[in-house]
């Protein structure tokens, strides 16, 4: 008998960040991500074009990482613009992350959209950590 696994909600959101695929074509398909992942707080979300190309940037290197965990060989040229997308994102580091939030770390930026993308770079974190990142499938 196997013991059935959950995913901690850090894997479940990369997971479905990763899955959006084709339903991430423009900025109120991005607006609505971050929406129903409860990301970014209600009302209007101002997103440019260069807050969606990151989070497309970011959704790309996240899904090559994902697949090279299968055998898939990682673009280095998609990796590299992910992590720069992680690189410009600032966090902070919690004493107590408190019960809602999936890792101690917290967006330490004001806008609303890199707010969201921090929050999904802090799930990122948490699921490298814990390994969980291996079980992932894109």
């Amino acid at each position: 008998m196997t013991t059935p696994t959950t995913q901690s909600g850090a894997a479940a959101l990369i997971h479905a960040f990763a899955r959006t695929g084709d339903t991430l074509g423009d900025r109120a398909d991005l607006a609505r991500f971050l929406r129903e992942h409860r990301l970014v707080t209600e009302g209007a979300i101002p997103i440019t074009l260069a807050d969606f190309d990151e989070a497309v940037a970011l959704r790309d290197a996240v899904r090559a990482q994902l697949a090279s965990a299968a055998g898939a060989t990682a673009d280095p040229d998609v990796l590299a613009r992910g992590q720069r997308v992680l690189d410009g994102l600032r966090m902070t580091v919690r004493l107590a992350p408190g019960d809602s939030a999936p890792s101690p770390l917290q967006p330490a930026v004001v806008d609303e959209v890199r707010r969201g993308l921090a929050r999904i770079a802090a799930a990122w974190a948490v699921v490298l950590a814990t390994g969980e990142w291996r079980g992932i499938t894109v």
